[in-house]
């Protein structure tokens, strides 16, 4: 029955206007033809006469779909969804009532919208108790105006609704916010130097999170011991040499290390050059090994 009355994807409006030009041509059943088919799909489980009373009511559902057109989502799903809740209706009808099936289908067909609409209208969820579908849905037609309540009006609201005058104020606080892009939009042809900051402005930058800082931090000292036990197996004049050169504030030249040593500076170099191969050797070969 659902895959029979779904209407189509993606419709444009001129494919939205026939469906609803030939779901309007479906014919009124009268209240003794309706008990007829109810009883028909209670008793015998006829689909073709449930698919004749949800095609009957259907412009009802177009008709209640249209009255949420304010909420800023696509009329075609708004009618799929009360025509899920049609189809409900349909199925739990029971003829024997006393009732048309129309009055009975309202409240399912409203109640699949109102779900719809609330998953939907924002990306967060606005509305989770009952108290807060109930405002979501008539705050808005017991507003006078578009500016804030005052305390008498929001009295006067939480009377009519049975709801406490707080989840007025707090509705009307929800209903008030609007959703912003995370990345925002900046016009490329505007000449204004103001900064529009948005939501993507205020992400935790990556070289500021804990994990990454203690990741660094254990690197750094797992390469200075690497350095330090490389040094600590060079004699100690090799070792002096290459500390004075490569890890001190006041670098030495060749000629001060050669004075200092008693040696001449050719001497020095190639003491240097030996001193920092068998360093790089050392290290690359302690590279192969993970950090514990």
């Amino acid at each position: 029955m659902t895959q029979a009355l779904a209407i189509p994807a993606n419709l444009s409006a001129g494919s939205l206007d026939a469906y609803i030009a030939s779901v309007s041509a479906a014919p009124v059943l009268s209240a003794e033809e309706e008990r007829d088919l109810a009883r028909r799909l209670r008793n015998n489980n006829d689909l073709e006469a449930a698919r004749t009373l949800v095609l009957s009511h259907m412009r009802y559902v177009i008709h209640i779909a249209r009255s949420y057109n304010g909420y800023g989502l696509a009329l075609p799903d708004l009618i799929q969804e009360g025509s899920i809740g049609l189809m409900k209706a349909v199925k739990r009808f029971d003829p024997e009532m006393g009732v048309r099936l129309v009055s009975y289908a309202v409240h399912w067909i409203k109640s699949e919208i109102h779900e719809f609409v609330i998953k939907n209208w924002r990306i967060v969820k606005i509305a989770t108790t009952k108290a807060q579908r109930k405002l979501f849905f008539n705050l808005r037609k017991h507003k006078r105006n578009l500016a804030w309540l005052n305390e008498n009006e929001a009295d006067a609201i939480a009377s009519d609704l049975g709801v406490d005058k707080s989840a007025v104020y707090e509705m009307e606080k929800r209903l008030s916010n609007f959703d912003m892009a995370f990345d925002g939009h900046q016009d490329d042809n505007t000449d204004s130097d103001e900064v529009t900051y948005t939501p993507a402005s205020f992400v935790t930058k990556e070289e500021h999170d804990p994990a990454s800082v203690v990741e660094a931090h254990n690197e750094k000292e797992h390469h200075s011991t690497q350095l330090h036990a490389a040094l600590n197996n060079l004699d100690e004049r090799s070792r002096s040499i290459l500390s004075e050169r490569w890890l001190g504030d006041n670098k030495p030249t060749l000629h001060d290390l050669a004075a200092k040593h008693k040696v001449s500076a050719e001497r020095i170099r190639q003491l240097e050059k030996n001193a920092m191969n068998k360093v790089k050797a050392e290290l690359m070969g302690k590279a192969l090994v993970p950090i514990q």
